[in-house]
């Protein structure tokens, strides 16, 4: 039995409860329709019947999806302020464990604690197509939460609910080439946010040459809804640049000669899904099937972008690398440095020292790593190689990081063992390369460090 026939019987149960239901009319007045969907969230809550409550259930997931932008924010807020945990079961829940502290008691005070929310959620989830409906929904509340941050209370339900149901185990890797779905094909275009797919040339690049893969996870609830993907070039050795992988002509790497895997663009598809990690297992799982398939590739890097290099830069203030901060600014005010040689020279003798201090140094208030990406792979235990100064010269590339991007590099022998540093102490493993070029006092004099501008 596959989704499609447990999603037509999802469906014919709601068609038959649906004559039993006793809908009130849908508002003309827009102010009230948020309450009138909380009401209904009400009933299905309170309604026992299977047939009905799938059909209730499909109704108020349509409903909901005809509000407008307020009145969402409007239903949200009475998801978050009405439909919290059972006061009154709480509280004898409380009381029966100071009376008793017995085992029983315990599991009361968890099961009573509980929100009604995620009881509605599930419900809702019931319905034919009720899981993708929550996870557009909680794209909608991720949007109102800007607005409304008294909306998180909401959100951790979601993410509680969410990281359940789309955990590793309900995952279905496949492997994206050119006789994949039309449907999957249009939505890796759509979906990729690291480098841009421009056209189905472009894709079919990407996806169909001997020396390129592409692998997703699927759930089985989102048919032929990629939730994340990621593209690997096979290559002879860890590339420094990107345009080079992504070139229209290029000279294609023959199975058997290449050494390395390069991970270049990874992009998540679901905003509803943001929060619930799975990138972890889909580089770990490809790392699996590429040596399953190619057994003769050695090296599994990234080629990464540092999307928050330049913004760091730009507002920042430690001494420890001023000279560098002023000469990368001061290049960087002529729009057209990276055309013209000698400028590309000092600001790449530049970049190296502030952005090794950038990864290894520089911390967020709450002392993580600045950088997201290398956040994600330093979690995942990779270590981080190389870096690239001039490894992305777009107009994307010099306007996130001055065209900075890294290597990070997944040696399956030490992954447990950065993780657990990064994870417990916040130790960044990096390459001895890339230590090197750490500022130094006694090795390395900063105003010596940085070439003098010609006359």
């Amino acid at each position: 039995m596959d989704s499609a026939f447990f999603s037509d019987l999802l469906a014919s149960i709601a068609e038959r409860g649906r004559s039993v239901l006793k809908l009130s009319p849908w508002p003309r007045d827009a102010e009230n329709r948020a309450n009138s969907l909380a009401d209904m969230c009400r009933a299905l809550l309170s309604g026992r019947g299977e047939a009905s409550g799938v059909a209730l259930a499909s109704e108020i997931n349509g409903r909901y999806r005809s509000l407008n932008d307020d009145d969402k924010g409007a239903f949200f807020r009475a998801l978050a302020e009405d439909f919290g945990p059972d006061r009154a079961r709480v509280e004898s829940a409380v009381a029966r464990w100071t009376a008793t502290s017995g085992e029983a008691a315990a599991a009361e005070i968890h099961y009573a604690s509980e929100p009604r929310r995620q009881e509605l959620f599930r419900r809702l989830n019931r319905a034919p197509g009720g899981t993708a409906a929550l996870v557009a929904m909680r794209a909608d509340l991720i949007e109102a939460m800007r607005a409304d941050r008294g909306l998180a209370v909401l959100d951790r339900d979601f993410v509680h609910l969410l990281g359940s149901w789309f955990n590793r185990g309900f995952l279905v890797l496949r492997r994206i080439d050119w006789s994949s779905p039309a449907a999957v094909l249009e939505k890796i275009i759509r979906y990729e946010a690291v480098h841009e797919i421009r056209d189905w040339d472009d894709l079919r690049r990407r996806i169909d040459s001997v020396d390129r893969r592409c692998y997703a996870f699927f759930h089985p609830a989102l048919v032929d809804e990629p939730l994340i993907f990621v593209e690997v070039a096979l290559t002879l050795a860890p590339p420094a640049a990107i345009a080079p992988l992504l070139a229209e002509r290029r000279a294609h790497v023959a199975q058997d000669k290449a050494r390395a895997a390069a991970f270049y663009s990874i992009s998540n598809c679901q905003q509803g899904l943001s929060g619930v990690s799975f990138g972890n297992f889909l580089i770990k799982q490809v790392v699996e099937e590429i040596r399953r398939e190619l057994p003769r590739i050695e090296t599994f890097v990234t080629l990464s972008p540092v999307p928050g290099f330049r913004a760091w830069v730009e507002s920042c203030d430690d001494s420890a690398v001023e000279p560098f901060v002023r000469t990368v600014r001061d290049i960087a005010l002529d729009g057209q440095w990276a055309e013209k040689s000698e400028a590309v020279t000092r600001m790449r003798k530049a970049l190296e020292p502030l952005a090794a201090h950038y990864f290894l140094k520089a911390r967020r208030s709450d002392g993580r790593v600045v950088d997201s990406v290398a956040r994600f792979h330093l979690g995942n235990g990779a270590r981080l190689e190389r870096i690239n100064p001039m490894g992305d010269l777009s107009e994307k590339g010099l306007a996130e990081s001055y065209g900075v991007m890294v290597n990070y590099q997944y040696d399956l022998a030490e992954i447990e063992r950065n993780h657990e540093a990064f994870a417990n102490q916040g130790a960044v493993a990096a390459s001895s390369a890339v230590k090197k070029l750490l500022p130094s006092a006694k090795a390395r004099p900063l105003a010596a460090a940085l070439p003098a501008p010609s006359e």
